[in-house]
């Protein structure tokens, strides 16, 4: 069974999706914390360490063989309860800034919340250097669609996070930074490639659950997805 740690149940639906899809006999459990992104968005996510902690202890106590955080702002947090968990503690989007680095040196990252920028840059720069690739990063904020996101307007949020992946220049690739916004890679009308992280991300973590431990997948597997 692999364990899902959302802060918003607007990915519950998504994920089921994607591992109806692409994982079918796959058990997802999902845990939807909407207080744990909010907290570290006024006090950093340091702050979350001890209260995602628990989450993961009681994943795992539920049976759970590997545990995915679905948010980016906490990723690294999650990532860092591997030590005490016992089981593989994944971040949705590390694959996805793996394959952004094997795609180019100019990556741009997009994100509609501010406090989800820093921890996507430093993960694609975690990659480069674990790759031994030099990267040319620039982060954006997608202003004001993370209001429409918390106001409900699904469509209005997402038609900025693709305009603003349209209106990108000089770039091999574009990392979205966070779940809720892939969608709007199939909307972009732009030719520079656009990276979303549940796909890759769901991958990696069916196969932790499977495995038990962390698998090397090919970063350009199922990138695009």
């Amino acid at each position: 069974m692999l364990a899902l740690l959302h802060t918003s149940p607007v990915h519950v639906p998504v994920f089921d999706a994607l591992r109806d899809a692409a994982h079918p006999g796959l058990e997802l459990r999902h845990h939807v914390d909407a207080g744990l992104l909010e907290r570290a968005r006024r006090e950093g996510p340091e702050a979350v360490t001890d209260a995602v902690r628990g989450v993961v202890r009681r994943a795992v106590g539920e049976g759970a063989r590997a545990v995915l955080c679905t948010c980016s702002t906490i990723g690294a947090v999650a990532e860092g309860a591997a030590a005490e968990a016992g089981v593989p503690v994944l971040r949705v989007d590390r694959p996805m800034a793996a394959a952004a680095v094997a795609a180019g040196p100019r990556v741009v990252v997009l994100a509609a919340l501010e406090s989800t920028l820093a921890p996507t840059a430093a993960l694609v720069e975690e990659e480069a250097r674990r790759a031994g690739r030099a990267v040319r990063l620039r982060t954006r904020l997608v202003e004001g669609a993370w209001e429409r996101f918390e106001a409900g307007d699904t469509e209005g949020f997402l038609r900025l996070v693709a305009q603003t992946a349209e209106a990108v220049t000089g770039a091999d690739v574009i990392v979205l930074a966070q779940a809720s916004m892939a969608p709007a890679r199939e909307s972009a009308r732009t030719r520079v490639p656009v990276l979303a992280s549940p796909a890759p991300g769901l991958a990696a973590g069916a196969e932790a659950a499977r495995l038990g431990h962390l698998g090397h997948p090919d970063p350009g597997v199922h990138a695009g997805e």
